[in-house]
């Protein structure tokens, strides 16, 4: 399934007990609709208040509906701001959490003297102060490849840090918004978040160009790092290898992301 929603008004994805969650509001509808309990595994589990345009999440049925009936089914069921905007059949060897590549986040800052404009404010963080382009930019680079992100993550017991950053940079729009373009393998808990705030305080003279790369070395988490607004964040798109390679992706990546799997 690909999913769009807005997170303003959920507690995030994964399901909690007496809480709205995305989770929890598709499951419902996808139990109404095929009359049977189904269970969802998604790519990413986005926080409170983040969104989400390029979401995948699968889930294993008996039997293969039709999909575009059930498309049709699910957007008369689902509240207005979540929709399952495509359902497709997929190999067993899918996995939509373990069989990614790669995940693609957004985070926009409205840097205009009024703030973010009234029709994205609900994705857009209005931010005070000016943004040094180039310096986030440069320090960005040093954050570039394979390392332990634990100053940026709130840990989790037996979970790694260990993440490949693949893809950060910013991009200023005529519009005065500034767009950071993340991507990586996947991402710890707050990692994005944490990633942006720690960059902002470059980008308005607080910290040097090199301060966020030489948090690599704490292997713990840096309670300086401030932590971005999560209403600026949109899960944009995930990357799948090829059906051949789809069920070797699911097993490395559990092997490296579940702790007693070797």
């Amino acid at each position: 399934m690909d999913l769009s929603y807005d997170g303003t008004d959920f507690s995030g994805w994964a399901m909690q007990p007496g809480l709205r969650t995305v989770c929890g509001v598709l499951v419902d509808a996808l139990s109404t609709v095929l009359r049977e309990p189904v269970a969802v595994t998604v790519a990413g589990r986005t926080d409170a208040g983040v969104h989400a345009t390029g979401q995948v999440a699968h889930a294993d049925l008996p039997a293969d509906p039709d999909t575009a009936w059930l498309v049709r089914r699910l957007a008369r069921l689902l509240p207005p701001d979540v929709r399952v905007r495509a359902v497709t059949p997929v190999p067993p060897a899918f996995d939509a959490r373990f069989g990614a590549l790669r995940r693609h986040y957004r985070y926009r800052i409205a840097t205009a003297a009024h703030g973010a404009d009234p029709l994205r404010a609900r994705d857009t963080v209005s931010w005070p102060h000016p943004v040094d382009v180039d310096a986030v930019n440069a320090a960005s680079a040093l954050l570039l490849g394979e390392h332990d992100f634990a100053a940026f993550c709130k840990r989790r017991d037996g979970a790694t840090t260990v993440r490949a950053l693949q893809e950060l940079h910013w991009t200023p729009d005529a519009d005065g918004v500034v767009t950071a373009a993340v991507a990586a393998d996947a991402f710890c808990h707050s990692m994005v978040r944490s990633l942006v705030g720690a960059l902002l305080d470059v980008g308005r003279g607080r910290r040097s160009v090199d301060w966020p790369a030489a948090l690599l070395l704490r292997g713990e988490r840096a309670s300086e790092v401030p932590v971005a607004p999560a209403h600026g964040l949109t899960l944009v798109a995930v990357d799948y290898p090829a059906d051949a390679d789809l069920e070797a992706r699911a097993e490395r990546t559990r092997r490296i992301r579940v702790p007693g799997q070797t």
